[in-house]
């Protein structure tokens, strides 16, 4: 157990560095040109701190990997949590070459959203199921990570790109898109808030449920909205459902599933409001006089060679590691399970955006939308196909 929690502190340590590094490139982007020294001063101190977050995260994983015996990348806690560490770690390359401290305020907190997402699954340290006791787990699985934190960067990147080139003097489809793409953002927070909260208290409601004529339990660990279908519900004190979940929801974890959607929508949109309420313009519209300073070309060049890096990366991870253990576990390269489809969606989208800026000269906001939507389906690979569609891959 002293590993275990040397894993955990390690772990919470980072995360916090991370936050504190991104105050630090936020005094570093300060335009007053009398301060230049110090912008580089807390450019250089918010690097040092965000590497020192990094080695804590490394730490992490080693004893975490010690006591349970085997790589930590084989159940979505450790996956994501590594996820996080890719992107970290994407970005301090980025940042190493390019030193726009910009980049760390808009990396470093969606990077620490991702870990702090991680946190979400429990991180029980459990035996490895049969399946995935072999040499292929860690380098299919750490492959296909890094890749994604790569591609990470470009999403950055590119966010920052339309935030900082798009019309923001009236309301346009294009700045309504992108408004919506900030919203996308609070949702997650939101999803993370809401948890976060009733898991510190422990909340639990439990409902009996009937399934082909079997009774079975379902825990609910958010006040339950929507209940599942055919259930009775056994906790007292607690909140009373306003709905059933719909019929053609599927599955005896529908109803939290679709519980938890409602509570992150009802959480993201509250912190949003107040958000906007404070700021009194709409997000991106705030956000835009803080970029004036970047130059959009470089944005543009960033998003282009994470792609040109993460892309092969991806496809080596991700298409022939996985093919190749898929041949070795089950016999097959290739099965329409959903995980593999996503993963080829993938391919196929980020292919794309390769063919249309080396061929057709898709550059500047073309290629900054590309990069936003390119992460939005690995972002629905990980959250929707790994929490709401059965696959072969349900047991992480």
């Amino acid at each position: 157990m002293g590993l275990y929690s040397t894993s955990s502190s390690a772990l919470l340590i980072a995360f916090i560095l991370y936050l504190v590094a991104t105050f630090f490139f936020g005094g570093a982007i300060r335009q007053d040109k009398k301060e230049r020294h110090q912008k580089t001063k807390a450019g250089t101190i918010g690097l040092v701190i965000t590497i020192i977050g990094f080695i804590s995260q490394i730490v992490y994983f080693i004893t975490r990997w010690i006591y349970t015996g085997h790589a930590p990348v084989s159940n979505l806690f450790e996956f994501t949590t590594f996820l996080g560490m890719s992107m970290i770690l994407a970005f301090i390359i980025i940042y190493s070459y390019y030193k726009t401290a910009f980049l760390g305020v808009f990396a470093l907190p969606l990077a620490t959203i991702i870990i702090a997402y991680a946190s979400m699954f429990s991180t029980d340290a459990a035996p490895l199921v049969a399946s995935l006791q072999s040499y292929w787990l860690p380098i299919h699985v750490s492959t296909v990570a890094l890749g994604q934190g790569i591609l990470f960067i470009s999403f950055v990147a590119g966010l920052m790109y339309l935030i900082r080139q798009i019309d923001q003097t009236k309301l346009t489809l294009r700045n309504t898109m992108l408004e919506l793409v900030i919203y996308g953002i609070f949702l997650f927070i939101g999803f993370i808030a809401v948890t976060t909260i009733f898991n510190a208290v422990s909340y639990q409601a439990t409902f009996e449920v009937e399934r082909n004529g079997q009774q079975i339990m379902a825990e609910y660990h958010l006040p339950p909205i929507a209940e599942p279908q055919d259930s009775t519900l056994l906790s007292e004190n607690v909140m009373t459902p306003w709905f059933a979940a719909p019929d053609w929801m599927h599955g005896d974890e529908a109803g939290r599933k679709l519980n938890t959607v409602i509570w992150s929508f009802f959480a993201g949109t509250i912190i949003y409001g107040i958000t906007m309420l404070i700021s009194r313009k709409r997000i991106g519209k705030r956000l835009q006089p803080l970029l004036q300073g970047v130059k959009p070309d470089m944005l543009d060049e960033i998003m282009y060679r994470s792609v040109a890096i993460g892309f092969p990366v991806f496809t080596l991870g991700g298409l022939i590691f996985a093919a190749i253990w898929a041949q070795i576990a089950w016999g097959r390269f290739w099965g329409w399970d959903p995980k593999e489809v996503w993963a080829l969606i993938t391919w196929f989208f980020y292919a794309a955006f390769l063919h249309l800026r080396l061929s057709r000269g898709w550059h500047g906001e073309k290629s900054g939308w590309l990069a936003v939507v390119g992460f939005a389906i690995i972002m629905f690979n990980l959250i929707v196909v790994n929490l709401v569609l059965a696959s072969l891959h349900s047991y992480a």
